[in-house]
């Protein structure tokens, strides 16, 4: 029996020492301080003080029945599991940081070292150790010859053609620019033929439109002596033209025309209308002279066009001698030519006379025949190859003929050497050998424990690293970076260079803090380095973009910051990529474009991995139950459906929580504590007072008090307070509140007495003797403050409380109340004394809160609430009959 009650003595001691030594540690005078040996040797000190104080007052009855009910409130109670396997979870639980790390150690080994496992004894190049022979005869696929056959034959295959919709688009559309400029032409030159055919030829009209001015004026003449043959009169007269144009010929030396057939015709066709009608030959005459000069133009006009336009096609008298018909017919035919030929294509590097002659054997069909030259012309100047090669198709044709080849087998005989000793072993040496298994492949031990070593140092600097820092690592946080960790080197085994560096440091750096994230990208960076065949700029501009994004992320506060965060990750990778390029000379010369398209696709990828970090943050922050300052920021968003209903059902309740927070966060801040983490907490952590909200006094709005009224019995009142804390974590749990939020709810209160009921209860036990009052039933639950932000939020809980009881005494009810009825002193010192139970009462040896620190936080909530209460302007007081008529 003594021994039992040592023994729970004991785990009494030990839990107390636990606090001591966890005290201790947030206060970081443990293991790192110079005074660490004398804390040690206090702290053994105090251990044997406690041991010999027990073995001297075993027989004091009512302190060993103290210290079993002190031992009972504070244990849990455990199960004693018989079984093998029951031992083996109780070891893995109890071990759990020592199982993460075995893991973590086991999975990066796994990763980074897979080109170990498999490797072989004889390799390509080196010199075999001893002569091999074939051990059975086998057919075996010589696979170079093979390709060599297939590639040969894909090379062979004929290529598959297609339109180019766009060439025969632009082909066209340069074939009716060509046509307009002819149309143009023939515009300025006016309609042709420009008399009746039946008066005048076509080729008269042809003749008196072109031929040369000396031609003309012989004409008129000869025209002339006709007319005077005719009449053989004495009279001379002259023949009149149009009223610019006289028919007497210009005083020039007569040239004899008389062998030139058209001149003879053109003659001898007027004469022949003139006999007709005299009148009407000077008008035609007068129609002649115009249409000459307007072919004039026209021939002007076409010669300009000559000089501009690279391909003369119109540079002979076709163009213009076409009649209006035979023209329409020309560019009809034209174009339906040219179209047929454009459908059946016109492949690169047809040679230019099967081209001419294909064009003209289309002409033949649907041009005329004088128009015949200069529509050939006309499409020769346009047509171009209007066939482009079919990838797909083509590739799909080599594949299939690829396909066709049949392996190239060799026969291997038994006992045929394969490879003598000391002979360099070829590719198709190592393939017989691979064929029949003699290879020898093993595991590379050595190497693997080399790289497990690295790897273990890293993770013995990151659990360095873990323990100096403010926030402590949970089994899930350490299974979460272990995860993300993985990442990286996975997607490099893979064979992708474009990793998730990125979205690393923007997780770890947003959950975890700058320093974590930093750690894990810079222990990184040097193992991928000598275990992994990556390229070196690519793996600077991931380390780059991984290093940025851890920096930044936690002092971010919106989604809208992260993303623009991703952008910049973006530009660094990118940018990184490019400058390591230039300084190894790499982005210069025939490779420059490379390079920058290289750079490109890290930019992208880093964009890209940021976007899909973004996207997996909440899932994240909800598995693995995570608090970041962007959901800290939305949880305290006061649109909140349990903050709504919180100010909607329990009013007063919502005003205390606020004036709360109010508190909580100056101490926070002055603290240096997770100011965010404290707003949010204090936001829900009184929450279950909306189960019953007119049980507390702060709902009851000036009304009567339920508890005096109604319940009249201080251990169910008592229960009713109590039940806000169970009833809050309740709420909290379903509305999945984040663990970390959920602390807040009965830490806030620890195993504080609920002094009024407890006081009334003692009050009738004295007056009913059969009344026993148990402190346990007005003492809530518990646990007391873990963090110095709950022990914060329990502070500033009981003092607001106080402050407003302090102020609500200043004045009698109902006047204006100021601080000058309530001194600075008075609140301070009632503060301090309020600080002061609390810590006597124990509440806070787990928070991390110092007792130095009491008294600074006391003066943070008197200044909070002296500028809450600042002292306001007397206004005069406005007579009666003013007041009135004013209102």
């Amino acid at each position: 029996m003594k021994i039992k009650q040592f023994l729970q003595f004991l785990t009494q001691q030990l839990t107390n020492w636990r606090r001591q030594y966890k005290g201790l540690r947030r206060k970081g005078k443990l293991m790192r301080s110079p005074k660490s040996k004398t804390h040690r040797r206090e702290l053994l000190r105090t251990v044997l003080k406690n041991i010999i104080l027990f073995l001297s007052k075993t027989n004091d009855k009512s302190e060993r029945r103290k210290q079993e009910r002190a031992l009972q409130s504070k244990t849990k109670s455990v199960k004693t599991k018989s079984t093998i396997y029951g031992v083996a979870l109780d070891w893995v639980h109890e071990q759990r940081s020592l199982v993460i790390l075995a893991i973590a150690l086991v999975s990066l080994t796994g990763v980074i070292g897979h080109k170990l496992y498999n490797q072989t004894q004889i390799q390509i190049g080196n010199p075999a150790p001893q002569t091999i022979t074939a051990p059975y005869t086998a057919s075996i696929e010589d696979q170079k010859k093979t390709e060599s056959q297939r590639q040969a034959v894909s090379e062979t295959s004929l290529q598959v053609l297609m339109i180019n919709a766009r060439m025969n688009e632009q082909i066209n559309e340069n074939l009716q620019k060509l046509l307009d400029d002819g149309n143009e032409i023939r515009a300025v030159a006016g309609a042709f033929p420009f008399f009746d055919p039946v008066v005048l030829s076509i080729s008269t009209q042809r003749y008196l439109r072109s031929c040369p001015d000396l031609e003309w004026q012989a004409l008129l003449i000869a025209v002339e002596n006709t007319k005077n043959q005719h009449k053989k009169g004495t009279r001379r007269t002259t023949a009149s033209s149009a009223p610019n144009q006289p028919l007497t010929p210009q005083k020039t030396k007569p040239v004899d025309f008389s062998q030139n057939t058209d001149f003879t015709q053109a003659v001898a066709e007027l004469e022949s209308y003139r006999v007709t009608s005299e009148k009407n030959l000077s008008l035609v005459i007068s129609q002649i002279y115009q249409t000459r000069q307007r072919y004039t133009q026209a021939t002007a006009k076409l010669l300009q066009l000559e000089t501009v336009t690279p391909e003369a096609v119109y540079e002979e008298s076709v163009l213009l001698d076409l009649s209006d018909e035979e023209w329409e017919k020309t560019q009809m035919g034209i174009h339906q030519s040219a179209e047929r030929i454009l459908t059946q294509g016109i492949p690169q590097g047809l040679p230019k006379n099967i081209l001419q002659d294909a064009v003209s054997l289309q002409l033949q069909f649907f041009v005329p025949e004088s128009a015949e030259s200069l529509a050939k012309k006309l499409l020769l100047a346009v047509l171009k190859p209007n066939l482009q090669k079919d990838e797909e198709q083509t590739r799909e044709n080599a594949q299939k003929a690829a396909a066709g080849v049949s392996p190239v087998m060799v026969k291997v005989r038994y006992g045929q050497v394969i490879v003598r000793k000391g002979v360099q072993i070829t590719a198709w040496n190592f393939k017989v050998l691979e064929h029949y298994h003699l290879v020898r492949r093993e595991v590379k031990w050595q190497e693997l424990v080399k790289l497990a070593g690295v790897i273990a140092i890293a993770i013995g600097i990151f659990v360095w690293v873990e323990r100096h820092v403010d926030y402590e690592l949970r089994q899930r946080d350490r299974l979460l970076v272990l995860l993300l960790t993985l990442s990286v080197p996975g997607l490099v085994t893979m064979g992708l260079p474009y990793t998730t560096w990125s979205a690393l440091g923007l997780l770890l750096g947003s959950f975890y803090g700058p320093i974590l994230g930093l750690t894990v990208v810079g222990l990184l960076l040097p193992i991928l380095a000598i275990s992994l065949d990556i390229s070196k700029a690519a793996l600077l501009a991931g380390v780059g973009g991984g290093i940025l994004g851890s920096y930044i992320a936690q002092r971010l506060r919106s989604r809208e910051e992260l993303a623009l965060l991703g952008v910049a990750i973006a530009l660094t990778q990118g940018g990184i990529y490019l400058v390591v390029k230039i300084l190894i000379g790499q982005a210069f010369g025939s490779t420059w474009y490379l390079v920058l398209r290289e750079a490109g696709l890290f930019a992208l990828s880093g964009l890209g991995w940021s976007i899909v970090a973004l996207g997996l943050s909440p899932y994240l922050e909800k598995v693995f139950d995570l608090v970041t300052p962007i959901r800290l920021a939305e949880l305290a968003n006061p649109n909140r459906p349990l903050l709504k209903r919180l100010a909607t059902e329990t009013p007063g309740t919502f005003q205390h929580t606020l004036l709360v927070a109010t508190l909580a966060e100056a101490a926070a801040k002055e603290l240096g504590c997770n100011v965010e983490l404290v707003r949010a907490g204090t936001l829900y952590h009184d929450i279950g007072k909306m189960h019953d909200p007119l049980g507390f006094i702060e709902n009851q709005m000036g009304g009567p008090n339920k508890h005096d009224t109604e319940i009249k019995d201080p251990w169910k009142s008592a229960e009713i307070i109590k039940k806000h804390v169970t009833e809050g974590l309740v709420m909290a749990r379903k509305h999945l509140l984040p663990t970390a939020i959920q602390a807040f709810i009965p830490e806030h209160q620890g195993t504080m007495l609920i002094a009024y009921f407890h006081h009334q209860a003692q009050q009738m036990a004295q007056e009913d003797p059969s009344l026993t009052v148990d402190d346990a039933d007005f003492r809530y639950d518990g646990p007391i403050p873990q963090s110095r932000e709950t022990g914060i939020v329990m502070l500033a809980d009981s003092c607001e409380a106080a402050l407003r009881s302090l102020e609500a005494s200043a004045k009698p009810l109902g006047e204006k109340r100021s601080l000058k009825d309530v001194s600075t002193e008075q609140a301070l010192a009632m503060l301090n004394n309020i600080l002061r139970a609390k810590w006597q009462d124990n509440q806070l040896v787990d928070s991390g809160l110092t007792r130095e620190e009491m008294s600074k936080i006391a003066q943070i909530f008197v200044d909070v609430w002296q500028q809450f209460h600042h002292k306001r302007i007397a206004y005069p007081k406005l007579k009666a009959s003013n007041t009135a008529r004013n209102s």
